[in-house]
């Protein structure tokens, strides 16, 4: 192979690099990439609107295009059409698993939204049903319940017995399981 048909304008001739590059020679990858990859990083950037997800998409082209070199014929078009043909793949790839990403992520909140509202129901209703016990098992359940407080934090407080704390909260427990229990057999 003479020199001339090596090298033009010091850079591979297009025949010369597709025999490279198909027989995975070094230096054709980064000859190819050299010459290409401005392209198929402007229509990433283009496409996604989002430079990082525009350089990933170009490494995966460039790793793909190298991976199934063997696959390239030259007979069907140019090997620059041949690895944009791949970035539009990996572009479409990309714009598919974002918008997969997208519906996860609204599944996720829809779930997350009705969890919430569903304990706020909830809420609502242990709020009402404690609120039906009557002084002092209300003061006692809400002081353990919605304010956190220890039994023996509620005993020092209430001046109470921390036997007779226990005791009511044992018993308003009882009772509002039966009463929840009703409440769900009803709805």
């Amino acid at each position: 192979m003479a020199e001339d048909d090596r090298v033009v304008r010091g850079l591979a001739t297009p025949l010369t690099l597709e025999r490279d590059f198909i027989a995975g020679a070094e230096g054709a990858l980064e000859t190819l990439y050299r010459d290409v990859s401005p392209l198929v990083y402007t229509l990433a950037v283009r496409a996604l609107g989002n430079e990082t997800e525009a350089e990933d998409v170009t490494q995966q082209t460039f790793v793909a295009a190298w991976r199934s070199r063997a696959t390239y014929a030259p007979e069907r078009g140019a090997l620059r059409g041949w690895v944009v043909g791949i970035a539009r793949r990996a572009i479409a790839d990309a714009l598919e698993r974002r918008s997969r990403e997208r519906r996860s992520l609204e599944a996720v909140r829809a779930v997350v939204d009705e969890v919430a509202q569903d304990r706020s129901m909830e809420r609502s209703l242990l709020a009402y049903e404690i609120d039906s016990l009557g002084d002092p098992r209300r003061t006692i359940m809400t002081m353990a319940f919605f304010d956190g407080h220890t039994h023996e934090q509620i005993s020092s407080e209430l001046d109470m017995p921390l036997g007779t704390v226990k005791s009511h909260i044992r018993r308003s427990l009882t009772t509002l399981r039966t009463r929840m229990e009703a409440a769900d057999v009803a709805s």
